[in-house]
């Protein structure tokens, strides 16, 4: 039985649902003043609960960048109420805000963003040394994160020395390592050809449907088929969210290839694991 501390005291036999991954609400983010004032957020509202897939597209200029600055706890709006993962995160000092970077969300970015001269391994591993976790409980979850990318034959290998499609597997298992209850991709295959786009866009597909949630931003309509749910801005508004895919469901990509659900990956190890 589940239990829980309500009001009137502990509650056994149902738990009360988890909060969305990314609440959102009123968001506005105005750069500047006066005449001067350039509004990337006019009043955006996002729930996307764990387990979605959604793709965030819009031409330069729409906002969706700001917005994934927002989300990723990077930039502060100017008004509006942010939560994630039920955190309220305009109550949070910078302290918090890096804690929460650091063990909350996964950044995967377009230019990779590895270290050149330290391998794989390190690569992967640096977001757990900035989380004090322990040597032997490092190495044995980065290992875990590189095989999980299928990388567990190139711990050893320096950027360099790994093609672009490998580079941003590394860069994968990095957002995975601290296991986060939020993946963010910025265009993560804008760097990629075709097949190595093709290779990453499937392990995202493979990650989400064993339960993670993720947010990517994209101009691509062929990467947005891969998520559940597109969400397209223009002038800082939302003017489109369009639902393929329910939640608890397979990614579209997945679901027509007719794949059963894979088995969740073998790295859910909390920050203090």
């Amino acid at each position: 039985m589940t239990e829980y501390q309500s009001a009137d005291g502990p509650v056994t036999g149902y738990a009360p649902p988890r909060p969305s991954a990314v609440w959102i609400s009123a968001l506005r983010k105005v750069y500047g003043e006066g005449d001067a004032a350039v509004h990337a957020l006019r009043g955006v509202d996002l729930d996307i609960p764990h387990g979605d897939y959604v793709a965030v597209m819009g031409a330069s200029g729409s906002g969706k960048s700001t917005l994934m600055n927002i989300v990723g706890c990077l930039d502060v709006p100017s008004s509006g109420e942010y939560r994630l993962d039920g955190i309220a995160i305009a109550d949070l000092d910078e302290r918090q805000l890096s804690l929460v970077r650091n063990r909350k969300i996964g950044f995967v970015f377009q230019s990779f963003n590895l270290l050149a001269r330290t391998t794989a391994f390190e690569n992967v591993e640096l977001p757990l040394v900035y989380g004090a976790v322990r040597g032997p409980q490092r190495r044995r979850r980065a290992l875990a994160a590189l095989h999980l990318v299928g990388l567990g034959d190139r711990v050893d290998h320096h950027p360099n020395q790994l093609s672009g499609g490998q580079q941003q597997r590394v860069a994968i298992a990095r957002a995975l390592v601290t296991a986060p209850s939020l993946v963010l991709a910025d265009e993560p295959t804008g760097n990629l050809d075709t097949q190595s786009s093709s290779e990453v866009m499937s392990l995202f597909d493979r990650l989400n449907a064993a339960g993670r949630t993720i947010v990517l931003i994209t101009h691509e309509e062929d990467i947005a088929a891969h998520a559940k749910r597109a969400v397209r801005l223009v002038d800082g508004l939302i003017v489109q969210d369009v639902r393929f895919a329910p939640v608890d469901g397979l990614p579209p990509r997945l679901a027509t290839a007719g794949a059963g659900r894979p088995a969740a990956p073998s790295l859910a190890l909390g920050p203090g694991a």
